[in-house]
């Protein structure tokens, strides 16, 4: 069943301002938590929702269970693994700079996705699209670190840094698992792409929960203590990086995960209300120069069919 062209539109809009309330529930719970433990809650907290979400899907909207295939459950692994080493970098990069430049960051992704999408899926960029995408990277680059005295020198400079190193390891690993998610759900061609998406969440966040919490369980048993005290917040994190997740990962269904990917950049302006309201952190000119440039590759992608 095909998909109306503005859906994944909608969804990707929708992921990106549920993901901006989990980063920012995240990056709360991080100084309780540490780094792992709030990485820990976005998957544990998040699975029942997304089990739920599946029961949905195959209750109302009528679909079977598919068949699943060896390369549906490799992807799948593949995109798990890869997503959960990039949650970890975020809220690392975050808790070194502040919270909507971490966000920026990890945008690095829009770059390297449609890289890895031309190699794995073989999905060609139009031209207008890859304009957008370069604009976003001025974006993104206007964002690195800089010093105020050498402006133009700090422009490639910046990437020298260690939160810069951190974010773009980040985006790297959030756009091979964008791909590799949308790999999954190719690898089911006759499932309806919302029963996909639900399937492909659900086998992603048990596997990050079971090699997160094992490990965590393995070496820091005390920090699982401490995710089942903070459940309040914890909770709050799960829905809405379960709701994030639905959007992400049925817009991918339908849509080249490019195009997903650069339009899911208005989640910076989302950011950066977030970083002003509750986190009172504020941005340079330079800085907010390249959320506008990043805006306007959100436009050119939304516009172009």
């Amino acid at each position: 069943m095909s998909a109306p062209g503005w859906l994944w539109i909608a969804l990707t809009i929708g992921a990106a301002f549920a993901q901006t309330f989990r980063n920012a529930a995240q990056r709360h719970l991080t100084a309780t938590l540490g780094t792992l433990g709030a990485t820990l809650v976005r998957f544990l907290y998040g699975l029942p929702f997304a089990l739920a979400y599946l029961a949905a899907v195959a209750r109302f909207g009528d679909n079977p269970w598919p068949a699943l295939n060896t390369a549906f459950i490799v992807w799948v692994a593949l995109g798990a693994a890869t997503q959960l080493v990039a949650a970890a970098l975020l809220l690392q990069v975050m808790h070194e700079r502040n919270f909507a430049l971490g966000v920026a960051y990890s945008k690095t992704d829009v770059i390297l996705v449609a890289i890895f999408a031309f190699f794995v899926l073989g999905e060609a960029v139009v031209p207008v699209v890859a304009a957008a995408i370069g604009v976003g990277t001025l974006g993104v680059m206007l964002l690195s670190p800089a010093d105020p005295k050498h402006p133009l020198l700090a422009l490639f400079t910046g990437w020298t840094t260690r939160s810069a190193l951190l974010g773009l390891a980040c985006g790297a690993n959030f756009a091979f698992s964008g791909v590799c998610l949308r790999a999954a759900a190719l690898a089911l061609p006759d499932v309806h792409f919302a029963m996909a998406a639900a399937i492909i969440l659900c086998g992603a966040q048990l596997l990050q929960t079971l090699l997160l919490g094992g490990w965590l369980l393995a070496r820091q048993a005390h920090t699982l203590v401490l995710v089942c005290r903070e459940w309040r917040t914890s909770l709050l994190a799960g829905c809405m990086g379960a709701t994030a997740s639905v959007g992400w990962y049925t817009a991918m269904a339908i849509e080249p995960v490019a195009h997903v990917r650069t339009l899911g950049l208005i989640e910076l302006l989302f950011g950066y209300v977030v970083s002003r309201r509750f986190f009172r952190e504020k941005l340079a000119p330079r800085e907010v120069t390249g959320m506008a440039l990043l805006m306007v590759a959100v436009a050119i992608v939304t516009l172009t069919r």
